[in-house]
């Protein structure tokens, strides 16, 4: 009996109908284990995977394959986006086992939970084998095996968090040049291929120029972007970025679309046009966002998590094109001209003599490209599209929130805003259940599981940048109801953090990866959202908790830079700041100080507008007119400025 038909998770809903007996996570499903004395076999993915969806079609959908799996295991999917805390201690072990990992991920795990064998994908013939030799180890060899995979979990117990040391300008300028080291000078990015992109280092990277001037770490960051967004792994007709790159010349993608990666690009995006004025910056934000609110866009004002890398089991069917794709839709004066503007060859870029479009060069009539990739677009809405992946997750809506909430701030865009505040309300309204946060929700329907600590850090800075921009205190107070949580039931009790609550479900053993992964690791979500509500309230304590997270994310920093970007990034706004700029009154003349602002670059900068001792805003409070005139009020690093009303004069002080 499969049991997945009424999970809010699509990945689970999409093996419903499998052969495989699945049973979702769940206590039942180990007490089924040990009563009929069978490992269980547990099955890792998400809805988006290209590799998940072959293995469910080689083996899942498989009769004989599904009748072995069900003789000698209980079988268990799932879905790590759900349940990344089950991800993350199972995906430990197979790393640790087999020196990789990666989705689909294929545990053998005692009724105790226990790994004892762990993979990624394999083949159907490979797989069949597998499960006869468990089943063969199971009988005859059990004490071995559960004692290999004792050993594993043991020594992975024994990891934790050392003390550390703060994190200072000097081990972030030594983090700027590790990113220096590993800069690819011919195609841009970090390391070779697969290329992803390196969201929270070129976030980190901007800080640092901002604080420091360097022009070397704003080159790396013009330089890839410049050409992730001229690439493949961009949406030229859409807008929206890929997963990531399957070559080093950022050509290829992995078609998948996830919110998470094109919230933090977005930021990255926005904050690199604010800082230089690149158009090309400006325009891929301008599209980015318009894909989010085009593709991504709930019914009930949240953002879905991705779209999927395959359409009807292929991968690109919707985006790749073919030079007589091209000339057939657009006609043979605009297709040919189409044809060389976006690099789509006979020979082809991709599979089967298709191409994925590019646009490494700015096109000589950019009227007529905009029209042509209206076109284009329209007759691409006729193909058959990728699945939707329509699960709320709260950590990375609280990513898009704070993208959005910026977005519209800074470009003056009113309806961003306006949808940031919708899906902060369905936030706040659906995921918060007995004050307690939980992780997903689909079709307004709330999921069982609890939100880890990305989800507190990560919907605490998008409310703090809806604070921010909105001047609502409501935002301000629910993000410090988040924060006080992190702060009671997921601290370590030495200036870290785990990733699971104090009262969560028992693992084998309790996450805490300190690391950047795709988005930054929650002990740097909430790091950063720690500081900005100190800047924003003045509270001694929330900057001292913060400084202690930083100070044991120090040491990953100083080693391994590019996996803790985020750290990074928080690192250069506790060293920089706090920059407080609070801005009363109305009207025109505060309109020019609120732009003002905004427009500085300084990583600890956090801005409030609205009127004197506004309730609730503890930024406004005892800040009145300044001759019954709007005025800026500036302090930075607990020293304050006088007031201001001459916008000349605030670009000065926050410079």
């Amino acid at each position: 009996m499969n049991r997945l038909g009424d999970a809010t998770s699509p990945y689970l809903v999409q093996h419903a109908t499998n052969p495989v007996d699945w049973w979702p996570w769940s206590a039942e499903a180990f007490a089924e284990a040990k009563r009929r004395d069978v490992p269980v076999l547990i099955s890792v993915g998400y809805a988006a995977c290209h590799w998940c969806h072959v293995m469910a079609h080689e083996s899942f959908e498989d009769e004989e394959t599904a009748a072995l799996v069900n003789q000698y295991t209980v079988p268990i999917k799932v879905d790590r986006e759900e349940r990344p805390d089950v991800d993350a201690v199972y995906m430990e072990a197979t790393q640790a086992m087999t020196g990789q990992g990666g989705w689909p991920m294929t545990v053998f795990a005692t009724p105790d939970g226990e790994p004892f064998f762990c993979g990624t994908y394999f083949p159907k013939p490979h797989f069949q084998r597998l499960l006869v030799a468990v089943a063969e180890a199971w009988a005859t060899q059990r004490e071995e095996a559960i004692a290999q995979g004792r050993n594993v979990v043991e020594a992975l117990s024994g990891g934790s968090l050392g003390p550390g040391h703060p994190l200072d300008a000097k081990k972030l300028d030594t983090a700027a040049t590790t990113f220096q080291r590993d800069f690819d000078a011919v195609h841009k990015g970090f390391g070779g291929a697969p290329k992803f992109p390196p969201s929270m280092g070129l976030e980190f990277l901007l800080r640092h120029a901002a604080r420091t001037g360097s022009d070397d770490s704003l080159r790396m960051v013009r330089e890839t972007c410049d050409a992730m967004a001229r690439g493949g792994m961009y949406d030229q007709l859409g807008g929206g970025f890929a997963r990531y790159a399957v070559d080093a010349t950022w050509t290829v993608p992995h078609f998948e679309k996830m919110l998470y990666d094109n919230a933090l690009l977005l930021r990255v995006y926005l904050h690199l046009w604010r800082a230089t004025g690149d158009p090309l910056a400006r325009r891929v934000a301008d599209e980015t966002v318009e894909f989010l609110r085009r593709d991504l866009r709930t019914a009930e004002g949240g953002f879905a998590s991705a779209l999927d890398a395959d359409t009807d089991g292929v991968e690109g069917l919707t985006y790749a094109w073919t030079p007589a794709q091209l000339v057939e839709t657009l006609g043979e004066e605009d297709g040919r001209w189409a044809t060389e503007l976006l690099g789509v060859t006979s020979d082809g870029t991709f599979e089967h003599g298709t191409s994925v479009l590019q646009l490494r060069a700015d096109p000589d009539d950019p009227a007529r490209w905009a029209a042509l990739r209206e076109r284009l677009l329209a007759a691409r809405a006729t193909r058959p599209q990728p699945a939707r992946d329509d699960k709320v997750v709260a950590a990375w809506n609280g990513l898009a929130i704070a993208a959005l909430a910026e977005y519209g701030e800074l470009t003056h865009d009113k309806s961003a805003v306006d949808a940031a505040v919708q899906a902060a309300e369905l936030l706040l309204r659906l995921h918060l259940v007995d004050g307690r946060l939980r992780r997903t929700s689909r079709d307004g329907r709330v999921g069982e599981h609890a939100g880890v600590l990305e989800d507190h850090g990560d919907v605490a800075e998008g409310l703090l940048a809806l604070h921010q921009v909105t001047g609502e205190a409501r935002w301000l107070a629910a993000a410090g109801e988040l924060l006080e949580t992190a702060l009671t039931r997921f601290a370590d009790g030495s200036g870290g953090f785990y990733d699971t609550a104090d009262d969560a479900e028992a693992l084998i053993r309790r996450p805490q990866d300190p690391t950047d992964n795709a988005t930054p690791s929650g002990s740097s979500a909430v790091a950063g959202a720690l500081l900005t509500y100190a800047a924003l309230t003045g509270s001694i304590r929330h900057r001292e908790a913060a400084e202690g997270v930083l100070a044991k994310m120090a040491p990953v920093a100083e080693k391994f830079a590019r996996f803790a970007g985020w750290a990074c990034a928080v690192g250069e706004a506790a060293v920089a700041g706090p920059l407080q700029v609070a801005i009363v009154g109305s009207g025109p003349d505060a309109d020019a100080l609120r732009r003002t602002a905004w427009r500085a670059t300084s990583p600890g900068a956090v801005v409030v507008a609205g009127e004197p001792d506004a309730e609730g805003v503890p930024l406004l409070a005892d800040r009145p007119l300044v001759g019954g005139e709007p005025a800026a009020y500036v302090c930075h690093g607990f020293v304050c400025d006088r007031p201001t009303t001459d916008p000349a004069v605030l670009a000065g002080q926050v410079r």
